[in-house]
């Protein structure tokens, strides 16, 4: 019985290894090409395209940590900004595990910030970014709504 089963698998083999070299030539690379590519001019830089590129170098850090109304951290609320001349709040983010939060507005201008939880009252602070420093940490202990559910 092992003398019939080893000519099946020499068979099956011998039946196979014609396809399975096809396929493996098949996969070789091309060769290259004969002539050179033309040499290709470098990209236009950002002054040359009218685009500018935006450097984070002299943002303001706007962070901080957040807290329920026990002392506790607060993941998950939700903090906006904006200019204080804008009405439609630009940056959006939320708190981590750990109720910290970290967002780079550019400098030079006044930004209002509103923190925001579910069953809490919402608390709004201006942010001066015109002069100073670079960053400026906060710390928010939120209290619950008037009236309101937990």
């Amino acid at each position: 019985m092992p003398l019939v089963r080893w000519r099946v698998v020499l068979g099956t083999a011998a039946f196979l290894l014609p396809l399975f070299t096809t396929s493996i030539q098949a996969q070789e690379p091309p060769p290259p090409p004969s002539t050179p590519s033309p040499p290709q001019s470098p990209p236009a830089s950002p002054e040359q395209s009218g685009k500018q590129r935006y450097s984070h170098a002299n943002d303001f850090l706007i962070e901080g940590t957040v807290f329920n109304d026990k002392g506790l951290s607060f993941p998950g609320v939700q903090l906006r900004f904006r200019r204080m001349d804008e009405k439609k709040y630009r940056w959006e983010t939320s708190t981590a595990s750990r109720g910290d939060f970290a967002v780079r507005v550019p400098q030079g201008s006044q930004y209002e910030m509103v923190v925001h939880a579910k069953g809490f009252a919402d608390q709004t602070r201006t942010v001066d970014a015109k002069s100073g420093g670079n960053e400026q940490r906060m710390v928010f202990r939120m209290e619950p709504a008037a009236g309101g559910k937990k």
